[in-house]
């Protein structure tokens, strides 16, 4: 007896600490401080109460139902041989069926409008950031600007940012959970996401995809900088730094497997070093030109190469036809 009073308060005690610590937890997705994150926030309350309309019921009946029918009450009424109300039938299915319906509508247009491709409708000019995954650091780059960073990015407040992400090695997934959607990387292939800070600040952003021995160590911070006069400032700051990337061969070495990778700032990077760094995987070629923002010379020189691609296949085809047709004529004879 005396021992099972001890395992209660230890019990007890054990779940006020649990929810003492629990209580000092932000919970970064409930506190957004983008645009994109307060309708993702929306979005995540509003399914909940409405689940929550099947739940908080079912929870209820099960307390009242138990209590009621409990072993020491006699003076209910009890009936074995019951099985059917067709009152009881016609809520617990036209209920959930309205649920499931709203459910339904609200994350198909939820999930148009909240597409991460999606450009954000502001007065403010967009600013376009390449972000490449590797193992296990983050690069961005900045292409209107020549300089790149390792684990931080910066943008101004109030102006929407183009995340244009791919991978060097292992799928990945870029998350900024105060900002909004998180967006998966791939090699070879591009995606983008559109996001905003509407209050200056420094917020975690990390892997949210397991990607091996570094993954819980890959993680960055993104700060909201006030205006663009102190984005300005931090651009010059980067470009005054030491380190440099020459070409692809730096590149390479900086990607390298590595754990716990220091903020690093380079003052310059080689001419198109994402687009290098897409199409070095079998594959790439295709997906680049569909989805990499490019300038009005770059898409003429992507326009070239896809011109030459498709003479190159037309004559690899032309040969193959004409070394099978010689093969056929041979074997018939």
């Amino acid at each position: 007896m005396e021992a099972s009073r001890y395992k209660s308060i230890i019990q007890r005690t054990g779940l006020l600490l649990v929810t003492l610590m629990l209580s000092g937890c932000k919970f970064a997705l409930l506190d957004p401080k983008g645009e994109v994150g307060v309708q993702v926030k929306e979005l995540i309350i509003t399914a909940l109460l409405l689940m929550l309309i099947v739940v908080i019921p079912v929870i209820l009946m099960t307390i009242y139902f138990a209590y009621k029918y409990r072993a020491g009450n006699t003076d209910e009424e009890y009936a074995p041989e019951w099985s059917h109300s067709t009152k009881i039938e016609l809520v617990v299915w036209i209920i959930p069926i309205i649920i499931i319906a709203i459910l339904a509508t609200i994350t198909w247009r939820s999930t148009h409008h909240l597409e991460p491709s999606n450009p954000l409708v502001s007065d403010n000019e967009t600013l376009t950031i390449e972000v490449v995954s590797m193992d296990w650091k983050w690069l961005f780059i900045y292409p209107d600007h020549d300089v790149a960073t390792i684990n931080y990015v910066a943008f101004p407040k109030d102006v929407p940012v183009k995340f244009v992400l791919t991978s060097d090695n292992l799928m990945n997934s870029f998350f900024i959970p105060r900002l909004g959607s998180q967006l998966y990387s791939m090699p070879g292939m591009v995606t983008r996401l559109h996001l905003v800070a509407n209050q200056a600040g420094d917020y975690k952003g990390f892997a949210a995809s397991y990607s091996g021995d570094g993954f819980s160590h890959m993680k960055f911070i993104a700060t909201a900088l006030p205006d663009q006069q102190s984005f300005d400032s931090w651009i010059e700051k980067v470009k005054s730094a030491p380190n440099t990337m020459k070409d692809f061969a730096d590149y390479r070495e900086l990607a390298q497997p590595s754990i716990d990778d220091p903020v690093t700032y380079y003052s310059s990077v080689p001419d198109n070093l994402f687009h290098q760094i897409v199409m070095q995987h079998p594959g790439g070629m295709m997906s680049d030109m569909m989805d990499m923002p490019s300038s009005g010379d770059e898409t003429k020189h992507q326009h070239g190469h896809e011109h030459q691609s498709h003479q190159q296949m037309n004559h690899e085809m032309n040969h193959s036809d004409q070394k099978a047709g010689h093969q056929m004529a041979a074997h018939g004879e």
